[in-house]
């Protein structure tokens, strides 16, 4: 592994990157170059899903990269994720397997269920899928060895305080959405309380969401166009001047000081070696709660609008 990006320790003994590349919205040829010009950089850490649709692209990538000598599997650390069609128990062993397919390997270290909510794949509901259910289907995977580490992603509190409830095999880690305008104290209150890693997705904001357009050819994302940008938020700024380093550097390397692993994406060279380049200071306790003592609102930016009214949608209680 790259030895200058720090590791987590899941509960089972798992090793995780705490910086790793994001790929949302990386298809095409585009995403195949990105993945090689990432692992050269540096990262060995690489986080995909289902929905993405670039896993075919990723896996070539890789396989190119390992065929090449330029790095070996077991240096790798890839996650991908079962989406709202994958994630009942009754399909989603079969899931797993496309992706491993298309990713051409024999395990991802980490396999998350996307979203709590199940539906069919024409997107029609699935109300007899709880999240228990959803549970035993990751531990199956667990047990066949087909992934190193299981966990969950956009899950609210109570769904993993239910999980926690019914599970033989314990929650390694949780993604959600996680920035200095969505803090998610409660939520990592929880994690903390079962050993339960947290990786954040859009720690700056997500400023490539504005560019994804909907059926109806608006923006999907139009509500949250107005959000407040972190990247020039008075105390950021003033701790990228003192340490020479950029309000995004800023930000996630607060965020890992936290003990939270981070999956910025990027398909910029130089930014992405920025991204990683985040452990030459040290920022201090004090400057960490300086940040978190903004005083603004919770700024949700992903609403997942696919599972408004499902009886497992994570956001009912903030809709």
């Amino acid at each position: 592994m790259s030895s200058k990006i720090p590791f987590f320790t899941l509960s089972n003994g798992v090793r995780m990157p705490s910086v790793g590349l994001g790929t949302w919205q990386m298809t095409g040829e585009e995403g195949k170059t990105v993945i090689r010009n990432a692992i050269l950089a540096g990262y060995r850490h690489i986080d995909t899903a289902t929905l993405y649709q670039n896993e075919e692209q990723i896996g070539e990538a890789l396989a190119e990269l390992i065929a090449e000598g330029v790095v070996k599997r077991e240096d790798l650390f890839i996650t991908t994720k079962a989406f709202c069609h994958e994630i009942a128990p009754d399909v989603i062993e079969q899931a797993l397997r496309d992706s491993l397919e298309r990713l051409r390997l024999d395990y991802v270290d980490l396999y998350l269920a996307h979203i709590p909510a199940a539906t069919k794949e024409c997107g029609n509901f699935r109300e007899d899928v709880k999240v228990e259910h959803i549970w035993k289907g990751l531990e199956k995977l667990y047990e066949l060895k087909l992934t190193k580490s299981i966990g969950v992603s956009n899950f609210n509190e109570d769904q993993i305080e239910r999980v926690v409830r019914i599970q033989r095999i314990p929650i390694h880690v949780s993604q959600l959405e996680l920035h200095l305008y969505l803090p998610q104290k409660a939520h990592r209150e929880v994690c903390k309380r079962y050993r339960i890693i947290v990786t954040a997705y859009a720690t700056l904001g997500s400023p490539g969401r504005m560019s994804v357009i909907g059926a109806n050819g608006v923006p999907l994302f139009e509500s949250t166009k107005n959000a407040a940008n972190e990247l020039v938020d008075k105390n950021v700024k003033a701790l990228a001047q003192k340490y020479n380093k950029t309000p995004a550097q800023i930000l996630l390397r607060a965020t890992v000081e936290m003990g939270i692993v981070v999956i910025p994406k990027t398909t910029n060279p130089e930014r992405m070696k920025e991204n990683i380049d985040l452990f030459d200071f040290n920022i201090t306790k004090a400057e960490v709660n300086l940040l978190e003592a903004h005083g603004k609102p919770n700024q949700r930016l992903f609403w997942w609008p696919n599972v408004a009214e499902h009886p497992e949608d994570p956001f009912a209680s903030e809709r």
